[in-house]
């Protein structure tokens, strides 16, 4: 059966869906829109504090959501209701998640949307949109790498489409191969901004032949073409594996948010979309074709009715949560019990650079799943050449040779641990992760703590000056993570701490920044494990004794620190190499600072905001009886790093430290 409303361009061609279906497509859309006609009073109510509405636009949800298999996971936005329900998640749950209660999924720490579900493979946006492009890549690679035929849907809006995450997004997927329905919602305005000031193109799908990939567009408001074309692409893609970017051309009959309004929106337009809500028209065509009835309408209507109002009991029945600092605490990491191995107590002479080859080796070896990826490291082994020869071993499959976008390859990271795989990421020179910074720092680091999502990856950070590589290859910039809660830092300075800290790092379910000093990879060399061994986060090495003062110092400025007492054999001081920024060992400070009464800390990074000013607090607010002087810190100038080399020598601290040192003492 079909029927065609010539006046409002809407068709629904029936004949080749069994009833059962039909009935449900129809109920899956009816639900949403009831819950959220009941959620626009208790708005009003103050009992919810604010609602994204995406009435107009059920169709796309329910439509893209029942034409995909249970176990294929979805990635929804603001406004996509219907993906939630027709996952058939309890609705006292969803209500509990508004309300910020305990039950919900977020634990009241996230809103709304803003959460996942392993148990409903669905995982919700954050706010900034464009990440979660690059999370469904990564899920999509996992199911490639596993040989499971499916597809992974996500959605957008077409304001998000002038993120620079979705082109990489779509360019990662296309180049990959990757089997990602990519669907954007274009239901006219990025809150008040219409599209011609977001796109100057005619139809956000013509976007799709720049990246070589398949397009299609689709009536939003049709539910009956959204699940027949969805259906019929992703049952396609399962056996030819390629991204599809799908164009729903819609409406949304509400502002971005409630309180937003909708005056900037013509009526004459509201008027034209109103016509074509996908639930009314949908609903008369089944009263006309004789499938409902109004008397049925009625009685579905009832029986979710009561479903809603006994969910809402049940949440509103709900205690608020009580503040526990200890929980919340705990939450920001996935626990990690460590285990200490050491396979081979054989030892070998090796460099810096070697150490974390062979741990990078070596733990590919071990956890046979574990991915590598990063720009020039397949055949050409990495700029360094860290990796040189490990497609051999390995394989292209695991060793990625990625497009130059940090950020689609972080969010990829990202998939790859929601669907169960370790990763490594390699940024070619620490300075480029300024272009993957959401995705660090809103994404990764803040998983665990909202939805107890652990983000398994590991991000390789070449780092630090030295080599006259100018204010964009040099950076040591270890403090843009060390203030995240939610990420772990690790900076070694001897190829042994390398080897051991990063077996550890890819060990561990949270996302680790591993920072390796460039200038450190052919210059230091040191008896290492000939084998695979781990060694422990948070544990400070006591590298020097004494009584005169405590040197706190990580990286190269280890060796500085090290020459200095070289140099002047009568100073007698502990010296601390912290190996771990976060976590950090507190204690190990603490108690030569209270031994030796005297403080001085050594960074590469520039003064102001590192993390020297933290320790120097911490030892303020801890040892401050102990003190016989005030706390010292020594960094870099207040200046990018420059390149001239003699320029680049007044930058580092490493010639300033001995006089600082002395006055320490002098004090």
């Amino acid at each position: 059966m079909s029927k065609s409303n010539a006046s409002l361009g809407i068709s629904y061609d029936i004949k080749h869906l069994d009833p059962s279906l039909i009935m449900g497509l129809y109920k899956n859309m009816l639900k949403p829109r009831m819950i959220e006609e009941k959620m626009l009073v208790l708005l009003r109510q103050g009992k919810i504090s604010k609602w994204f509405s995406g009435i107009g636009q059920e169709a796309i949800s329910v439509g893209v959501t029942m034409a995909i298999r249970r176990e294929e996971y979805i990635l929804p936005m603001h406004r996509n209701l219907g993906v939630f329900t027709s996952r058939n998640i309890p609705l006292h749950r969803l209500f509990a998640q508004w309300q910020g209660k305990a039950s919900g999924f977020t634990k009241g720490r996230d809103r709304s949307f803003h959460f996942g579900s392993q148990d409903y493979k669905i995982v919700g946006m954050i706010s900034h949109l464009g990440p979660q492009l690059g999370v469904a890549d990564g899920i999509a690679l996992a199911s490639k790498l596993k040989k499971k035929p499916s597809v992974t849907v996500v959605f957008t809006g077409e304001g998000g489409t002038s993120e620079g995450d979705f082109h990489e997004a779509l360019n990662v997927a296309s180049v990959w191969k990757l089997p990602v329905i990519f669907c954007v919602e274009n239901n006219g305005y990025g809150l008040s901004t219409p599209t011609n000031e977001q796109y100057h193109c005619k139809n956000i799908a013509d976007r799709a032949v720049g990246y070589g990939m398949e397009s299609h567009i689709v009536d939003g408001n049709n539910i009956i073409e959204v699940f027949t074309k969805v259906n019929a692409i992703a049952n396609n893609m399962r056996g030819n594996p390629r991204p599809v970017l799908v164009e729903f051309k819609t409406f949304r009959m509400r502002g971005h948010e409630e309180a937003s309004g909708t005056k900037y929106v013509p009526q004459d337009l509201l008027n034209t979309w109103e016509k074509k809500d996908p639930l009314i028209n949908f609903q008369k065509f089944l009263i006309d074709e004789g499938i409902l009835t109004d008397s049925l309408v009625e009685s579905i209507r009832i029986d979710f009715s009561r479903e809603i109002n006994k969910h809402l009991d049940i949440a509103f029945a709900e205690e608020a949560m009580a503040s526990n600092e200890t929980k919340e605490l705990n939450d920001v990491f996935k626990p990690f019990e460590y285990k200490e191995v050491n396979e081979n107590p054989e030892f070998k002479n090796i460099r810096f650079i070697d150490a974390v080859s062979e741990g990078l080796k070596h733990s590919m070896e071990r956890h046979e799943d574990l991915v590598i990826m990063g720009q020039d490291i397949a055949e050409y082994g990495g700029v360094f050449k860290i990796t040189e020869g490990f497609v051999e071993q390995f394989g292209k499959e695991r060793v990625r040779n990625t497009p130059i976008c940090e950020s689609a390859i972080i969010e990829t990271a990202m998939g790859l641990s929601i669907a169960g795989i370790k990763s490594v990421v390699e940024m070619q020179f620490a300075d480029f992760i300024s272009s993957g910074f959401t995705a660090v720092v809103n994404y990764l680091a803040k998983s665990h703590y909202r939805w107890g999502q652990q983000a398994d990856v590991v991000i390789r950070m070449p780092c630090g000056g030295g080599m006259a590589a100018g204010p964009f290859h040099s950076q040591t910039n270890e403090a843009w993570f060390t203030k995240t809660p939610g990420l772990k830092v690790v900076y070694p300075a001897f190829p042994y701490d390398a080897k051991g800290l990063l077996a550890t790092a890819i060990n561990d379910p949270n996302p680790v920044l591993f920072f390796e000093h460039k200038g450190l990879y052919r210059t230091i060399s040191q008896d290492v494990p000939a084998e695979y061994y781990t060694l422990p986060f948070g544990k400070a090495a006591v590298l020097r004794d004494g009584l005169d003062a405590t040197i706190i110092c990580y990286g190269a400025a280890v060796h500085w620190a090290l020459k200095t007492l070289d140099n002047n054999p009568d100073i007698q001081a502990d010296v601390i190499d912290l190996r771990t920024l976060q976590p950090l060992d507190t204690a190990t400070i603490f108690a030569s600072v209270k031994k030796t009464n005297r403080a001085i800390i050594l960074q590469e990074d520039s003064l102001f905001g590192g993390i020297a000013s933290d320790i120097s607090a911490l030892i303020m607010e801890n040892c401050f009886q102990y003190l016989d002087a005030p706390v010292k810190r020594v960094a870099s100038l207040e200046t990018p790093i420059p390149f001239a080399s003699q320029l680049e020598e007044r930058y580092l601290p490493k010639n300033r430290f001995e006089g600082e040192l002395k006055s320490l003492l002098k004090y």
